[in-house]
């Protein structure tokens, strides 16, 4: 470790705090449907948009309308992209000719893209046309990360009203943050990424001759623009396949930390829009602090590890960190930093391969992940799963002080605690069944790359990211499989929907009470007490949950490396 590093770190943090409010801010207009300076420029358009499909965005609607609404939208969101992805041979933009994706592969696709999860089983500058990254995923991109902050917004609202039945107009909140939020963004963001020298064009492919004389075919396309929304909606589907390691998706270290800081910058505002939405922004900061505690836990333990290095090369006289997979214009400290902070988030963009880290510097993207993606998490996915261990450290106070627990004004009783719990439960069991069942079928067993505790690092790592709605891979799983590519789809759709539909009923549920005001007897939830049971609650689910399964897998693989053993 060096003090460069640090101080990348610390610069990291610095401005991703400064970006908090300006950005809560924002949001918090957004949520309350208030006016914003580009509402002059954008608002026939959106006016434009309600006119001519029948929606009136004043109408108010209950969790199961607004849940039905969003279930639907994206239900014909995964069957379009899935008609282009089948019929991409004969569609038009499409200059290197490329064919029809498969069936299987292109149900695995349809599906990532509609959960914000991104997870790609081909290589994207061989496979898609750039109609299909365009139309069929770019769009989704802006959608996927609309909805999820669409939901957010639900849940504040189920905290912040009383006594109402309804949680507002999911058309209305979709619109809106992709109107006035992430297309403005987005648009400036591309411009300065073309500028730093990102391809943005129809072209397919240049030809290029070497200076050793050797004739290349380099692949293009129009990637800033998909490269600004994967980052600012924590998307993660790149271009290409080696994602943000390419010099074409991420060419410089500005434009590195430049995206490390896009990937966060929603989400921690999120936590001070929450804060607003219930009338104490020091909800939101404790929240936020409770965050950074494990992030900055975990960027230090990965950090460490890659820094240190593999005593196997070390007794063989390679001295050094372990830069195996690693960009050398990035080096070890950005490198690690991109990997939790992409993992703690649901992006799944990396600028390193995960499989090549060190066994505990594995161990922490992975973790992050089996924690359910709250440490900031996707944009609106990780405020709305933290609320979701909000809602049980709340009810294990109550149990201490021995009270009926409350939350931001609002009484938890035991529906609230069952929805939680419901929601919570969902990821367990798709990663831990479905990786059990790669781990004994011949057709799982036929994916991983290696052998022994890091072979099963890869398949359990597949799970955790699909069904935490990631994307990143551990790069060593032949993942385009029928058997993969099915079983992933499937814990990719449990894990984005089975958890959004709980969510959705905890906000009608919440905004039906009426408001309890905060008491001598009441549990505070904002102090350093209250930050100390949040992190407690989430360590221990994720890790009591867990720990049998990293034990097999990257903690024994850490062990096997100590003693020299190779598999």
């Amino acid at each position: 470790m060096t003090a460069s590093g640090w101080t990348l770190i610390l610069v990291f943090i610095a401005v991703l705090a400064a970006l908090t409010k300006p950005m809560g801010m924002w949001l918090f207009a957004l949520y309350e449907g208030r006016s914003t300076p580009l509402h002059r420029l954008l608002g026939p358009v959106e006016r434009s948009f309600y006119k001519l499909s029948g929606i009136d965005p004043h109408e108010e609607q209950s969790w199961r309308r607004y849940a039905l609404h969003m279930l639907l939208f994206n239900l014909a969101l995964l069957l379009f992209t899935y008609a282009i992805l089948r019929l991409q041979g004969v569609l038009p933009v499409n200059p290197r000719g490329f064919g029809a994706v498969g069936a299987d592969g292109a149900f695995n696709t349809a599906v990532s893209f509609t959960t914000n999860t991104n997870w790609q089983w081909y290589s994207g500058e061989t496979t898609l046309s750039n109609l299909s990254q365009m139309l069929g995923l770019t769009i989704h991109n802006f959608l996927s990360a609309a909805t999820g902050i669409a939901i957010a917004f639900a849940l504040f609202r189920g905290f912040a009203r009383r006594e109402m039945k309804t949680i507002g107009n999911f058309w209305a909140d979709t619109t809106r943050v992709t109107l006035y939020l992430l297309l403005p963004i987005c648009v400036v963001y591309a411009i300065y990424l073309i500028a730093s020298g990102v391809p943005q064009t129809l072209a397919g492919s240049v030809d290029a001759t070497t200076l050793e004389g050797i004739k290349q075919t380099i692949a293009l396309g129009p990637v800033a623009s998909q490269e600004a929304i994967k980052m600012l909606g924590t998307n993660g589907g790149g271009f290409f396949n080696a994602n943000s390691a390419h010099p074409f998706e991420n060419p410089t270290a500005l434009t590195n930390m430049v995206q490390m800081l896009s990937i966060f910058a929603i989400g921690c505002g999120l936590t001070w829009c929450f804060g607003k939405a219930v009338g104490d922004t020091r909800q939101g900061w404790a929240i936020l602090a409770a965050m950074a505690l494990i992030f900055i836990a975990g960027v230090s333990v990965t950090y460490w590890q890659e820094a240190a290095g593999n005593p196997a090369l070390h007794q063989l006289g390679v001295a050094g960190g372990n830069m195996e997979g690693k960009e050398v214009r990035f080096g070890i400290a950005p490198s690690s930093l991109f990997a939790v902070i992409t993992t703690a988030a649901s992006c799944g963009a990396v600028n390193a391969m995960h499989d090549s880290f060190t066994a505990l510097g594995g161990l922490i993207p992975l973790l992050n992940m089996q924690l359910g993606e709250v440490v900031v998490g996707g944009v609106g996915a990780g405020i709305y799963g933290f609320l979701l261990f909000a809602i049980l450290a709340v009810f294990v106070a109550g149990l201490m002080v021995g009270r009926t627990p409350e939350y931001v004004g609002k009484k938890i009783e035991a529906r609230e605690v069952k929805l939680a719990v419901l929601a919570i439960a969902i990821l367990p069991l798709a990663i831990l069944g479905m990786t059990a069942l790669a781990s004994v079928l011949p057709a799982g067993l036929a994916g991983p790359l290696n052998k022994g505790p890091h072979g099963f690092s890869e398949i359990l790592y597949a799970f955790t990211s699909g069904a935490g709605n990631n994307g990143s891979a551990f790069a060593g799983l032949s993942a385009g499989t029928p058997f993969y590519n099915g079983l992933l789809g499937i814990a990719m759709w449990l894990g984005r929907f089975f958890v959004i539909v709980p969510v959705l009923a905890i906000a009608g549920s919440l905004a039906a009470k009426r408001y309890t005001p905060a008491t001598s007897g009441s549990f505070p939830t904002t102090g350093g007490l209250w930050v100390s049971l949040l992190v407690g609650i989430i360590l221990i689910m994720g890790g009591l949950t867990f720990l049998p399964s990293l034990a097999l897998g990257p903690i024994a693989d850490h062990l096997s490396m100590i003693v020299g053993q190779r598999f």
